[in-house]
This record gives C-alpha cells, sequence and structure tokens, in this order.
C-alpha cells in the first residue's frame, strides 16, 4: 500500500513513511493509493472474531507493505486487550430501540474515542522509528479541543524516541479534560495552554509543519516532526475497525441480515470519525447514510446543505468542546476522495479556504455528496434536551456529544419514511462532562457550582452507574503542567520546552 498527497505536491510513500511523518510539509494529508474491497462473504464470516482479531485483519490492508501479518497481529494484541481496556469487547454495541443502537466507542483509559486509535498510533510511530533507521528524536505536535490531547499524552507517554507536545485552548475545554492533560505523568510529556480557541491551536500546529525553514533548524537540533491529530493516516484507520465491529455484532445477534444497510450517525468537528465510516462503507461495509452531526458551530451543516464552506463566523464555546471547531481538517481528505483525487480542485478550494475564510464545490459534487450523507445540529438546548430525554425513555446515560449525535438522528428518522437501523458513536464517557449531564437533568444551577469531584459523586448516584476509575482519582493527582502562552507563541513555547534557542 503506498500513500499519495490530497494536492499531489510529493511522490508516494509507503506507510511508514506517512505514519511518520504525519502531514505533507508543503500541505496536504495522505491517503491510501486505492482503497481496499473487502466483499461481503467476507464481512460475515468476521461476525465471530474479537476485536483485536478483526483490527488484525484491516490494519493488514493498510500496513501490508512494511509490517508482515504477525507484526500487525503482536501489535493489536498489545492494544486491544482488557488491561488497556475496561471490556473485552472494546467498543460494545448497546441496543435502546429496534432502530437505534449505541456504538459505545469510550472504555479507553481517557473515557474518549480518541483512545482507540492513539493506544496503536504510538506503536506504530516506534516501529517506524526502528524500520526506517531514525536517528533524531520524533517530536510529536497535537491540538486539542479536549479529548485528543489526554488520549494521546497516555498513549506516548514514556515511549523512547519520542517527545510529545499538547496545545489546548485555554480555558475552553472542561474541568476534567483539563485535569485529565495537566496531571499526566512522563518523562517525555508536555502541555501548553494557548489563548485562543481550537483553530488556533490547530492553525498553530499546521503552521509549525509548515515552516521549512523552522523543520529544518530543529533538524540540526535533532528533532524531527510528526503529528497525533487525526490529520495522521495513521491516526485515522484504526478507527475503521470499529464500524466493521458494530456491523459484525449486529450479525452476529441476527438484529440485521447479511447485506443489510445501516445508517451510521457521528458527532463530529473535525470530521475525523465520520470519515473513517466513509472509508468503511468504501471497503464495502454496507452503508445507506452517514448523518454527519454538528453544534451550534455548524459550519459542516451549512457546508453539506449548501455546497460552501464557510468559516468566517465566531466560534461559540458550548457544552460539547471537543466540536467546537471551524476548520474541519479531515475534510479535505473526503474531498480529495470523492472528486476522484483531483489534487488540482482540492489545492485550488483549500487555497481559497485559508486566503478568504471560505469555497464553494462544484454542482455535480455537491449532488453526490448529498446521495450519501444527511447533516443536521443540534443547539445548546436541544442538546441537553437530548441527555434528559435519552435517560428517561431508555435508562441511558449519553455525554453532550452523544447527545447530538442522537438528537440528529432523530431529526434524519422525521425526514425519512424509513430509516433502517442506525448505529450512533458514543464518542464520550458521560462522567468526563458531569456539569452539563447533570444540568441538563434537571439539577439547579447554583447545586453545580461545587467541587467538580462531588459532581462525579452526584452523578454516579443519580444514574446508578460506576464512576471510571481514570476520572474518580483524578482529584488525589498532582498538577504538573501549567505553562500558558499566547495564541501566536505555540513556536516559541515548543523552543522553551526543547531548551533550543533560534
Amino acid at each position: 500500500m503506498k500513500y499519495i498527497s490530497t494536492r499531489g505536491n510529493i511522490a508516494p510513500k509507503s506507510s511508514l513513511e506517512a505514519i511518520r511523518m504525519g502531514m505533507v510539509s508543503k500541505g496536504g494529508l495522505f491517503v491510501p493509493e486505492k482503497i481496499p474491497f473487502i466483499p461481503m462473504v467476507k464481512i460475515n464470516s468476521w461476525k465471530l472474531l474479537s476485536y483485536s482479531q478483526l483490527a488484525s485483519n484491516i490494519f493488514n490492508f493498510f500496513l501490508n507493505d512494511n509490517f508482515t501479518k504477525n507484526e500487525v497481529n503482536n501489535l493489536v494484541k498489545k492494544v486491544y486487550n482488557k488491561n488497556i481496556f475496561q471490556t473485552e469487547e472494546i467498543t460494545p454495541l448497546k441496543k435502546l430501540t429496534e432502530k437505534l443502537y449505541i456504538l459505545e466507542l469510550f472504555h479507553g483509559p481517557t473515557g474518549a474515542f480518541k483512545d482507540i486509535a492513539l493506544q496503536a498510533l504510538p506503536l506504530l510511530l516506534s516501529e517506524s522509528i526502528k524500520k526506517l533507521n531514525i536517528k533524531n528524536k520524533l517530536l510529536i505536535l497535537v491540538a486539542t479541543s479536549g479529548d485528543t490531547g489526554k488520549a494521546a499524552l497516555e498513549g506516548f507517554k514514556n515511549i523512547p524516541g519520542i517527545e510529545i507536545i499538547v496545545y489546548y485552548p485555554f480555558q475552553k475545554v472542561s474541568k476534567i479534560q483539563e485535569l485529565q492533560m495537566l496531571t499526566t505523568d512522563g518523562n517525555n510529556t508536555h502541555v501548553v495552554a494557548l489563548k485562543g480557541n481550537f483553530d488556533d491551536c490547530q492553525n498553530a500546529v499546521k503552521e509549525i509543519f509548515a515552516d521549512y525553514q523552522f523543520c529544518r533548524y530543529l533538524e540540526k537540533n535533532s528533532f524531527e516532526f510528526s503529528s497525533a491529530n487525526s490529520i495522521n493516516w495513521g491516526r485515522l484507520f484504526p478507527q475503521i475497525v470499529y464500524y466493521f465491529y458494530a456491523y459484525a455484532s449486529l450479525l452476529k445477534n441476527n438484529e440485521i441480515k447479511c447485506g443489510e444497510k445501516i445508517n451510521i450517525s457521528v458527532p463530529t468537528g473535525n470530521f475525523g470519525n465520520i470519515l473513517a465510516a466513509w472509508y468503511a462503507n468504501q471497503m464495502g461495509l454496507p452503508v445507506n447514510k452517514l448523518i454527519c452531526a454538528s453544534n451550534i458551530n455548524n459550519v459542516l451543516t451549512d457546508f453539506f446543505q449548501t455546497g460552501t464552506y464557510n468559516r468566517n463566523r465566531p466560534l461559540i464555546s458550548t457544552s460539547s468542546p471537543s466540536m467546537d471547531i471551524l476548520i474541519s481538517s479531515n475534510l479535505e481528505r473526503f474531498l480529495f476522495e470523492i472528486t476522484g483525487h483531483d489534487h488540482k480542485q482540492i489545492t485550488f478550494w483549500m487555497n481559497e479556504l485559508q486566503d478568504k475564510g471560505q469555497f464553494e464545490l462544484t454542482k455535480n459534487i455537491k449532488e453526490k455528496i448529498k446521495q450519501k450523507i444527511f447533516a443536521g445540529f443540534a443547539d445548546e438546548k436541544q442538546t441537553l434536551n437530548t441527555i434528559k430525554k435519552v435517560f428517561e425513555d431508555y435508562n441511558y446515560l449519553v455525554d453532550p456529544h452523544t447527545a447530538v449525535g442522537i438528537k440528529v438522528f432523530f431529526d434524519f428518522q422525521k425526514s425519512c419514511e424509513t430509516t433502517g437501523k442506525t448505529i450512533v458513536a458514543a464518542t464520550a464517557s458521560p462522567f468526563k462532562f458531569n456539569q452539563s449531564v447533570l444540568l441538563a437533568l434537571n439539577k439547579q444551577e447554583n447545586d453545580l457550582n461545587k467541587n467538580e469531584f462531588n459532581l462525579l459523586q452526584e452523578l454516579g448516584k443519580l444514574s446508578g452507574l460506576t464512576i471510571p476509575i481514570n476520572l474518580s482519582n483524578l482529584e488525589n493527582k498532582k498538577i504538573i503542567h501549567n505553562l500558558i502562552y499566547e495564541k501566536t507563541d505555540a513556536k516559541k513555547s515548543l523552543l522553551d520546552i526543547l531548551n533550543i534557542r533560534q
């Protein structure tokens, strides 16, 4: 398998090189040269496989140029087991109604779906360092809107030959999310709060990657860049696995017939998680509609409904902060695929987005996309109402991000005469957003000004659920990281951390 740039500005790379580089330094993202296809008879045969066995099959498609099957099998066994995840199923599928199923992606070390890929990526990068005989230290830069940061820190801490720096928007993540990051130990972990929003953090990382002179300077000081954000293909393709696993679970439990199409609803900001579902569909997974669910920062909803992507709007802080994004990086991959690898068109659109803050699809591409994607959004009131409704009607507790995915599924259901079965990706533990969830369940606002850990206990009592140990023990952890910089000083913070002077 070779990997090519969405902007046609670099020669095809091996899987090792694409994962190590993270993104194309001149701009652009790596995608597989050709998407593998899996016949339905094989998908049906996977219904009795464990998660790690199914993951081995998917991983082998994307790593077969540099990894043996035994190497891949050993890697996934190290990652997808009960010692790391809190359930043997890894991503259990819960049935709420005959039409609605919840794919729980939050049973990893940090309580968010990012764990599923970010437990595998460090091992992939570590192997890349060995196989490519890299002598410099690998410097991982991560921009996070809340969950990616902690998941990346946990995955990469104490990995030899790697340093990781996480940038998050100051005072724009939940308190639990912030504490998870600031208390991370490890001899190679660094956390920086930038005074801006997530897009500022993401743009800072992209600008550093794109600064040729700065990259060369760091190489002279024995560092090379890579990324753990979903701009790195090594972060994205492991997410394809759980959509196949969910379908296999439906087959195994006789909830669907072989070949029956399903819908998948994904709460998304950066378009990575739903893109993984799209790739799964292209690989042969029977999907009718992909439901793109946004919060009030509904730049993607507007895009899919009008054909115009316009980030020229204020970014609003919400109860679903991991979706507070106006520049959806992985959309570039999707457009590259949907245009038939038209890198000139992609380069034009991305330049328009950078220079003018917007671009417009051609009519034929707009219509092609509408055939596969339904887009909608939930405002803050609708998000909280959905949390309450799901808890009262189904005795099931969801976080604000998952609530957005369910609300937009309800909208989709109303718009169709028949919808078929739908899987909603549950992207985070409700305990990570205890204040918002308690507010949704009619707790008075003045009761919510308590210590964050008192709120955890309250939510545990109210829901009857066990508080995840990785959250309940946060209170006793020491804050290790306390760096705060202006949003324009990301490079300076990096040099300060590495003790390098230009």
